[in-house]
This record gives C-alpha cells, structure tokens and sequence, in this order.
C-alpha cells in the first residue's frame, strides 16, 4: 500500500523518475502458432474499460499512463472540457443535446438521461464486446447516472459487467446520498460490483490532503482493472482465463478485491 500512495503523490506533484517496465514481462502467445501447432482458431477476449463521468474518466488516464494490455478504452461524459483533456481510444460525449456539453450540474438524473440519449452511440461501441470494466466515481452526476446505463447496455449484449467504484468521505453528505443510490441501481445493472470507499482509504492514506486521497483510490482502481486484465491476457503464474473469470464473475455481486506486492524491490 505505501508504494501505491508513493505513486499517487508523484503522479499528483510530477515525478522526475519514469516508471520503469518490467524485463522479460511474458507479451501473450501468438494466435498463429496455436493455429498451426493445433488447428485450432483462437479468440481472444475483447476487453473494454469504461470511464464514467469526470472520475471514471480520470481512471482512464491513469490507465493510459500505466498502460495496459489486451483492453480498449473509452471514456464518456457530459463535459466536453474535461473529456477533451482525457487520453483514451474513443471518447463519446454523451447528451449533447441535454447539456450542451456543458456538464450534468451534479445531477444523476441528468447524468442518466444524457445516458440514455446517447443509447444508441454507447450500444455501438460495446457490440461484440466480452467483458466490460466500467468505473466511475459515485456522488457527482454523470457518473453516478450514467454508469448503471452503461452496465445495462453491455450486460443486454452479453458481456461480463464488472464496475469498479469509488464513494464519497462520509463528510460529503449529499453526495454520499447520491452514490448510495447510485451504487443500487448499479449493483442492479452490472455482474459485480468492487467498492472503493474514500473513507477507508484515510485508515492508509493517514493526514493526506483530499486531492492526495483521491490520487490513492485512482491508482488502486487502476491497478485492480490492470492486473485482472492482464492476468486474462497474458501468460502469468496465475493460470487464470476468461473463462474462469466469467465464472467467477457472472452474477457474482459484490466484490473484494486483494492487491499484492513482491519484496524484490
């Protein structure tokens, strides 16, 4: 965890060192030579990550930073300032005609509904898709509206809906109110729901300003979607496949999700 913190800080201050990849890292076995060496044509599961509103798409970003293998991204929001600035595959900002791009106000109701205007848009992009991340931070608007319609669009298609979410330091009140509710209709909607509550955090995070906190919960949703990801993708000790996942996953409800660490510096 304090690595993770460590992170959350460079990320936040700048950092003078670049993350360093990992020699030798396994990159996936070739799909041509299981088909030359057993006749058999490989699928590889499509992947794609979500970000809802101004936080999910923040998660984008700093997935985009990590970089990660063998999923696409797309962020979505009603603020076209803010998704501007996201780094992603495709972005898709939604209810244009609702808010103008000027943002959801902090309503979920607004959120939904710029959700639902863009339907169509979102059922397209998710078309053939086998497993979908979705994330978002609970308590704002888009978010909070959007992301349960995202999970019942993918979820109506056949894919594995897993969101990934944060919510609100009891000291935010309203907000608090809002992703509650939010949170239920999500659980609803998607296979499994993993929560990430803000207030935990402060359990490791100790005397961090919010901004810092914030930094925290991004970076361990990150490397939540990065490592399953990459465990269904590539080659690792852990022998896990989509299948295993699907498993696992399909109604599966509410989830804990455990990140570890070597001591190899």
């Amino acid at each position: 965890m304090d690595s993770i913190i460590q992170n959350a800080f460079e990320k936040t201050f700048g950092s003078t060192q670049k993350q360093a990849t990992l020699a030798g890292a396994p990159t996936g076995v070739d799909a041509q030579k299981i088909n030359d060496e057993f006749g058999l044509e490989m699928h590889q599961a499509r992947i794609v990550v979500v970000g809802c509103g101004g936080g999910g798409s923040n998660t984008i970003n700093t997935l985009t930073e990590m970089g990660i293998d063998g999923a696409s991204t797309i962020a979505i929001n009603t603020d076209a300032r803010h998704l501007a600035s996201i780094k992603s595959h495709k972005k898709i900002l939604i209810g244009k005609e609702l808010t103008r791009g000027l943002g959801a106000g902090g309503y979920p109701e607004v959120g939904k509904k710029a959700a639902e205007e863009s339907r169509r848009e979102l059922k397209d992009v998710l078309e053939g898709v086998d497993m979908v991340f979705i994330t978002a931070g609970l308590g704002g608007g888009t978010g909070t509206g959007s992301a349960p319609v995202v999970a019942e669009i993918a979820k109506s298609l056949g894919a594995i809906v897993i969101a990934t979410v944060t919510m609100p330091f009891k000291m935010e009140g309203t907000r608090l109110n809002k992703a509650e509710d939010g949170l239920s209709r999500l659980r609803t909607a998607a296979d499994t729901v993993i929560v990430i509550e803000n207030q935990k955090l402060l359990q490791y995070a100790g005397d961090l300003p919010v901004k810092q906190a914030f930094a925290v919960a991004d970076e361990l949703v990150s490397t939540m979607i990065k490592g399953l990801t990459e465990t269904i993708t590539q080659p690792s000790l852990v022998n896990l496949d989509y299948a295993d996942v699907k498993a696992i996953m399909h109604s599966g409800g509410v989830a804990l999700i455990g990140i570890g660490e070597d001591d190899s510096g």
